[in-house]
């Protein structure tokens, strides 16, 4: 018995020594790495990785492949000529490699100095079937503009225009781009286009790139306006996922670039936990 006594007692030592080695469910240990608390982190493991981040690409020019299709089954005879209007950035284009440089640099918000730098190295690459949806659209008639609120100065036209055609993207000339550099409403833009085409899908990563309307800083108002358009989507709006920036951001600071501060990290963490579990 005495025997089992001291056996027992090793296990419940042995026991105890490994729960202060490990932290309790809920517990997090202080990084000794600031970069492994840079609030992007997660956000971009996603999508530097996630096959799932990907799969919604396809899932959205699939979805407006199919929009074109019944557009172009449905098109009369001496109608307007059929369109697409897409966004840019993080719609046909991805960044991936400049947020993961603003990681590696200590760097959580984002940073407009370093993006100028880095647009002009011409280093984004193009989203998961987007190539192939912009040249099914151009062998079956169907004209393709690319609306940017992109701005470096006088070479914004310029660089656009690089960094489509080293992706390979068909009908990349300045008649098929349009640069806001003035501001977001991309509404007028739309409204010009549609004057002598029928603009089959809109695509973007914002709501913004939609309508006007959602350019808002009240989160309610927006999440209420997207649902009373919510039949809209998959069908005249195809809308593409982006985690680390967009006006979802303006909505939670008032701008849509907000300065690193701890103060905004902490208005990012009341945002992040507007809904939370208290046991």
């Amino acid at each position: 018995m005495r025997g089992e006594v001291k056996v027992v007692g090793k296990v419940l030592a042995a026991l105890i020594a490994l729960s202060a080695a490990v932290p309790a469910f809920g517990q997090s240990s202080p990084s000794s790495d600031a970069n492994l608390e840079n609030n992007l982190t997660m956000a971009m493991a996603w999508k530097q990785t996630a096959a799932e981040y990907r799969a919604l690409y396809h899932q959205g020019f699939n979805l407006a492949r199919l929009r074109v299709e019944l557009a172009l089954a449905q098109k009369q005879d001496g109608s307007l000529p059929l369109a697409i209007i897409s966004d840019v950035d993080e719609t046909l284009l991805l960044a991936n490699d400049y947020w993961g440089y603003l990681i590696e640099q200590g760097r959580d918000f984002f940073d407009d100095a370093i993006w100028d730098r880095w647009v002009a190295e011409n280093r984004a690459v193009a989203s998961p079937g987007a190539l192939e949806f912009l040249e099914f659209c151009v062998a079956n008639g169907v004209e393709i503009f690319y609306v940017t609120n992109r701005d470096q100065g006088d070479s914004t036209v310029d660089l656009a225009l690089d960094n489509l055609n080293a992706v390979g993207f068909p009908s990349v000339d300045r008649a098929h781009l349009r640069v806001l550099r003035e501001t977001s409403n991309k509404e007028q833009v739309q409204q010009q286009i549609r004057e002598d085409h029928e603009v089959v899908v809109l695509l973007g990563d914002n709501l913004n790139d939609f309508a006007r309307r959602y350019y808002s800083t009240d989160l309610e108002q927006r999440l209420s306006l997207m649902e009373e358009d919510r039949e809209r989507y998959g069908r005249d709006y195809i809308l593409f996922p982006n985690p680390t920036d967009g006006h979802w951001i303006r909505a939670i600071f008032g701008d849509s670039e907000p300065p690193p501060s701890d103060a905004n990290r902490s208005t990012l963490k009341q945002a992040a936990t507007r809904s939370a579990w208290t046991p």
